[in-house]
């Protein structure tokens, strides 16, 4: 009989169950160990078990455009609301509309809760314009008054200029302001665009600036400028609403925390959109906060042009105004044509700053929401569903323990250890996947936990059925541990794909809350795969060569007796009794 070659395994031979064990443990320790070092020893909880605030918007057309509330501006703006919200690293947070007109934003309590809530109803309609003429925030009193306006500082704010400049409001009497004023909206705007159509008729423009005398517009708008208190939060907000971006307008800017200006301002040339990015940095030659922002190119082109008309016009006419949401951000003076960026300064600390660039840098929303609420979340009813769905598991995970134990045996120790480092791996992930990719840990994702027990379980079952199997075919146990394995390892290799799938296809089509769900189940699955070949078949291993599971001890659930084994595989030979020679 030849003998085996040296370096072949014989079919069913033991495999180094040490290694596995070894490689398994080493990755808990680590895990375990970058838990503790990053400090974030608990999962981070969804605003279902941790509280938050839900915030209600209702969209509100601007007059005249009643028809852009409709689904797909609607659902434009819980895209760039979702996005802004997650640029500030807020985890959980659900943006989902309801009914036709309605965006509920859920916060969770946590990390940058509060600028989550500053930021989600602003509306970011960003426009560059001219300024034909800017003067104190109060209103102004009538031509023939005596007084004087004060003068008032500009906002310190600079696109492309050389640090330290600034631009001086003029100082003027009353009357001099109002003549101003009549004379500023005479005058054609000095961005007179020369990129209009060619084709458009001489009447289109519904700039009042076109007109060589003033008109009931023009008064209009001069009427309102002069009343404009920009001390009255009520007539700061109401000052640029139901105005379209080729009109001019008034508006009011802050100089310095209560110090305001308001502004006469020319139709917009250039607005959010052809901005390409936008943030918040530290100015180290200057040692302040300003906001940085590229254009795309087309941006670009029409930022050249203002750029260059303004900087051929004298104060304050060579200055332009940013303006977001109707207030003016900043109102730097141009004196030279500027065209692939721009920066706004002002009073911006760090977090003002960001939050600009980060609001800048999503886009603007495609409509205007007003805050119909504002509710505060408590965990106390997610708390109790939680302690319910607990209370649910333990029951489950009890009586999968006990069908374990009475089924199988001396086998269920290497179960529920098999769970064990299942559980704590699963842990210790959802503890580190908070702060390195938002995770949080919601109702649904208990759910998903609970139902990857039986997962596993029936990972362990497959495995100790194929082993029994083979024991009852008159093998041994240490081959039949190794005979079994192969086709368990694909059972529940196929087994465990399917399950992959489901989750990785309910987490694409679903959002919200059930995708929490899928990715814990998606990551307990993998997870099994990990625990069962690392751990589990290693263990049994080791096991089979103890006397207690080798001899088959009748509680070891690995008794050939019980599981009505064959006689063993081996060739016996028959005695056979003498032959009388007369019967031959």
């Amino acid at each position: 009989m030849a003998a085996p070659k040296k370096g072949r395994r014989p079919a069913g031979g033991q495999s180094r169950p040490g290694r596995a064990l070894a490689l398994i443990l080493i990755a808990m320790v680590a895990l375990t160990g970058g838990m503790f070092w990053s400090g974030h020893t608990t999962p981070r909880l969804g605003i279902d078990l941790a509280g938050g605030t839900s915030i209600t918007l209702k969209a509100k057309a601007e007059p005249g455009q009643e028809s852009a509330v409709n689904e797909t501006n609607m659902n434009t703006a819980v895209g760039i609301i979702e996005r802004r919200v997650n640029g500030l690293g807020v985890s959980e947070a659900e943006v989902q509309t309801q009914g036709d007109e309605n965006i509920i934003v859920n916060i969770p309590r946590g990390t940058n809760e509060k600028q989550a809530r500053e930021q989600v109803g602003t509306t970011a309609q960003l426009y560059f314009r001219p300024v034909l003429t800017v003067t104190s925030g109060s209103p102004q009193p009538a031509p023939n008054a005596s007084s004087s306006a004060s003068p008032k500082p500009s906002a310190s704010a600079s696109a492309g200029t050389k640090a330290g400049e600034k631009s001086a409001t003029p100082t003027a009497t009353a009357s001099s302001q109002g003549r101003a004023l009549t004379e500023a909206l005479k005058a054609p705007s000095p961005t007179a665009t020369a990129s209009a159509s060619s084709s458009a008729k001489p009447n289109a423009t519904k700039s009042p600036q076109a007109t060589p005398t003033p008109d009931a517009a023009t008064a209009a708008l001069e009427k309102k400028f002069t009343a404009l208190n920009c001390l009255d939060p009520k007539q700061r907000a109401a000052a640029g609403q139901g105005v379209l971006p080729s009109e001019p307008t008034v508006a009011c800017g802050e100089d310095a925390p209560g110090v305001w200006s308001k502004y006469l301002l020319g139709p917009a040339e250039v607005d959010g959109k052809d901005v390409d990015d936008a943030k918040g940095v530290l100015d180290p030659q200057r040692g302040m906060w300003i906001v940085t922002m590229d254009f795309t190119d087309a941006g670009s082109k029409k930022f050249q042009s203002i750029t260059g008309k303004l900087s051929q016009q004298q104060d304050p006419q060579n200055r332009f105004a940013i303006v977001l949401d109707g207030e003016v951000v900043s109102a730097p003076s141009v004196r030279q044509t500027l065209s692939a960026s721009a920066e706004i300064s002002g009073n911006f600390n760090q977090q003002s700053a960001q939050d600009l660039g980060n609001i800048l840098s999503y886009g603007a929303l495609p409509l205007t929401f007003q805050t119909q609420s504002v509710d505060t979340v408590t965990a106390a009813l997610g708390g109790d569903q939680l302690q319910a769905g607990l209370i649910a598991g333990a029951i489950g995970l009890g009586l999968v323990i006990i069908y374990l134990v009475v089924y199988y045996r001396g086998l269920s120790l290497i179960a529920i250890l098999s769970l064990g480092v299942s559980a704590l791996l699963t842990y210790v992930l959802m503890a580190l996947l908070g702060p390195a990719i938002g995770f949080a840990l919601n109702l649904p994702a208990v759910c998903g936990a609970i139902v990857a027990i039986g997962i596993t379980a029936d990972s362990f079952i497959v495995y100790f059925e194929r082993i029994r199997d083979e024991l009852r075919e008159g093998r041994t146990l240490r081959p039949a541990v190794e005979r079994a394995w192969p086709r368990a390892r694909r059972t529940i290799l196929v087994s465990d794909f399917v399950s992959f799938l489901a989750a990785a296809v309910l987490f694409i089509v679903t959002v919200g809350k059930v995708q929490g769900f899928a990715f814990t189940l998606g990551l307990t699955t993998l997870l099994d795969i990990v625990v069962v070949f690392l751990f589990t078949k290693p263990v049994m291993t080791l096991l089979a060569r103890t006397k207690f599971f080798g001899n088959g001890h009748a509680w070891s659930g690995l008794d050939p007796k019980r599981l009505g084994a064959k006689p063993p595989l081996r060739r016996t030979r028959r005695a056979h009794a003498p032959v009388d020679a007369k019967e031959a």
